[in-house]
């Protein structure tokens, strides 16, 4: 069975007057809809699980692991959950990230989560010819962004927005090569309803078109 999971970066886990998220859970009912209930769909909350962040601790067990050397009980417990993290990412067919923007990049706990994910010999490899993403198997990638400015109208602001290029390059070295984003843009410019309404419609559309792979795969 095929299994979507979504990763939600919003500080504000369950706010519901964020615009990330009310577009998230939009999307989600169509979706939902469109696959008649047959995907499983699991949730990582960013900011209130246990994400860890390459510190002292991570540096020092991955370095004795490379050794062979025993663990400490507290790098034993941080390394496991990195685990955790790894595998509930890998047994997911399309992923669903959504985030607010933050100073024109991503929430500090999904660069956190992508340090869990980015692995070597896990989801991508080194070889002599360069790095290989070791996720291509048709996997898809959904990025649901809200923020005040707008990024589509090829200025400056296009060249700053650092969450989408970081994302898809990010995703593309895994090997997900099958990536969109909706982006609820221009909150404190445009009416926020105006905004909200074509984030629906996209959302809507993309439902009908992951699910629609989903069944083919």
């Amino acid at each position: 069975m095929n299994k979507t999971l979504i990763i939600n970066a919003h500080p504000k886990t369950d706010d519901p007057s964020s615009v990330s998220l009310q577009v998230l859970n939009h999307f989600l009912k169509a979706y939902k809809e469109f696959t008649n209930g047959s995907e499983v769909i699991e949730q990582i909350n960013l900011y209130s699980e246990d994400v860890p962040m390459i510190d002292k601790t991570v540096l020092s067990a991955w370095e004795k692991q490379q050794k062979g050397q025993e663990l400490t009980s507290q790098e034993q417990q941080v390394t496991e959950r990195m685990s955790e993290i790894l595998q509930q990412f890998k047994s997911a067919n399309t992923y669903v990230i959504v985030l607010p923007l933050h100073n024109f990049n991503i929430p500090s706990k999904l660069k956190d989560y992508m340090d869990n994910i980015m692995i070597p010999r896990e989801t991508f490899k080194y070889t002599e010819n360069g790095s290989v993403g070791l996720l291509k198997d048709g996997r898809r990638l959904l990025v649901i962004q809200a923020s005040g400015g707008i990024y589509t109208n090829n200025d400056w602001y296009t060249e700053v927005e650092y969450s989408h290029k970081y994302l898809k390059s990010m995703f593309n070295f895994l090997g997900i090569e099958d990536y969109q984003i909706i982006r609820a843009q221009g909150t404190n410019i445009l009416e926020p309803n105006e905004v909200l309404q074509e984030a629906f419609k996209e959302a809507e559309e993309a439902a009908f078109r992951l699910a629609s792979k989903s069944k083919r795969s």
